[in-house]
């Protein structure tokens, strides 16, 4: 599907009691590959798009009349100034409506009031144009339209990671202390590696004891052995 194809799908609603006016907006959109329907009032606008203003609620809408079908609109764009309806109030209309509010309204008009203009786009309008509306403004209705066909997909939500909770460090064991057991003899036996070690180091002094002890007791010599005769 080319661009123009896509955008020909776009049906823009476009409100302006100026005759002048709306043919101009009418063939400024029509340029741009957009199905227009035009009106010249906000109650008219309100009646295609299936609300009725208060003051015609009493003379229900013929069938037969092609202006009381409702129809698919996917942006309206509205003069600010109009007769009985104003274009701000059309704005409030549509964006207090639940089956309407999604649609996105863009607000004309050929005064340059700050205060007037911020009132609609916190209202909910979604643009401003000062007219003549140019082919620039025409450009920037594409991004609202395209907005509105393809919906925001919702972000799967990430769920936080558990906290892992860290346990203080087990103090190291103390080294278990040598006890010493007796038994008949006097020879000292022990549980760990330290007194086995004390225990052959007694050995061995015991046995250099008897070592020394063997030599320094006095040898015989073989001729006091001997006998007399």
């Amino acid at each position: 599907m080319t661009v123009v194809d896509a955008e020909s799908r776009f049906h823009v609603l476009a409100v302006d009691d100026s005759l002048i006016d709306r043919k101009l907006i009418e063939m400024q959109l029509r340029n741009s590959s957009y199905q227009v329907t035009t009106v010249d009032s906000g109650s008219k606008a309100l009646e295609l798009l299936g609300l009725r203003d208060e003051a015609d609620d009493a003379s229900p809408p013929s069938s037969s009349s092609p202006d009381h079908q409702e129809i698919d609109v996917n942006l309206i764009i509205t003069d600010y100034c109009m007769p009985g309806m104003t274009g701000y109030d059309l704005l409030k209309r549509v964006k207090g409506s639940s089956s309407l509010k999604d649609i996105p309204v863009v607000i004309m008009s050929s005064e340059n009031v700050p205060a007037r203009i911020n009132r609609c786009l916190e209202d909910g309008a979604e643009e401003f144009f000062l007219k003549p509306v140019k082919l620039a403004d025409m450009k920037k209705l594409k991004s609202h339209l395209l907005k509105r066909k393809s919906p925001t997909k919702c972000q799967p939500q990430i769920q936080p990671e558990p906290e892992q909770k860290l346990e203080p460090p087990q103090p190291a064991p103390e080294p278990e202390e040598a006890v010493a057991k007796s038994t008949a003899d006097g020879t000292t036996i022990s549980d760990c590696n330290g007194s086995s070690n004390k225990r052959k180091a007694a050995a061995m002094e015991q046995q250099e004891g008897l070592t020394s002890s063997e030599s320094t007791k006095p040898r015989l010599s073989n001729s006091s052995l001997a006998v007399e005769t």
